[in-house]
């Protein structure tokens, strides 16, 4: 007797799914505590419907935030440059573009509940500002009185910085673009005069190239 295969979801529950994740990404941008009732509304589904898929908020979060560090890490997987001060500009430009359209779900999931499910879905990102951060340290072209586990920690917030400055202020795409990298390059010793020069005569980080 052949083995029954499993039944693929019908088209309109996947359809009903996607719906349901681009409403959440438009309603949490603009209140990360909306509940499930304002992203059906949104997505024009049921309640009912929504809990098809998503048990609670807090799933629907989570799902977001997984997909957003996916879509992060595939965005910056290219990112490479043999400079390791120039690469951490780099990624912290990267980080900022991908985040910019979600900037208070983006500080929610780093700071809210969702905290720990995030630092687990950036896992590799964070791994590569290690990286970066040590063989810095090692070719002496970044600050060397901190570890660099705790360096690449500061890396981390200062970008996240920026991040909440964008939420208080509305800075724009460029203000935020030239802001995270300055935090950086600030994090990693740069005085602010130096931040700028680097920035300048780099294309790859005035987007010049």
């Amino acid at each position: 007797m052949p083995t029954p295969t499993a039944r693929s979801p019908r088209r309109d529950a996947l359809d009903n799914r996607v719906a349901l994740i681009e409403a959440a990404r438009v309603v949490f941008a603009r209140d990360p505590g909306a509940s499930l009732d304002a992203i059906a509304v949104e997505a024009g589904l049921s309640r009912r419907a929504v809990y098809g898929h998503f048990a609670s908020r807090d799933d629907l979060q989570r799902e977001l935030v997984t997909m957003g560090a996916a879509r992060i890490a595939a965005a910056l997987e290219g990112i490479d440059h043999e400079d390791p001060v120039v690469r951490l500009a780099l990624i912290a430009a990267g980080i900022w573009r991908e985040v910019a359209s979600m900037r208070v779900m983006a500080l929610f999931a780093i700071r809210g509940n969702l905290q720990a499910h995030t630092v687990n879905a950036l896992a590799p990102l964070r791994l590569k500002v290690f990286e970066a951060v040590r063989e810095g340290i090692a070719a002496g072209s970044v600050r060397a009185d901190i570890p660099a586990e705790r360096l690449a920690r500061l890396v981390e917030d200062a970008a996240l910085a920026i991040l909440a400055e964008s939420n208080r202020s509305n800075l724009s795409a460029r203000e935020g673009h030239t802001l995270v990298q300055l935090s950086v390059l600030g994090a990693l010793g740069f005085g602010w005069r130096e931040a700028e020069a680097l920035i300048s005569n780099t294309p790859e980080l005035n987007g010049t190239d």
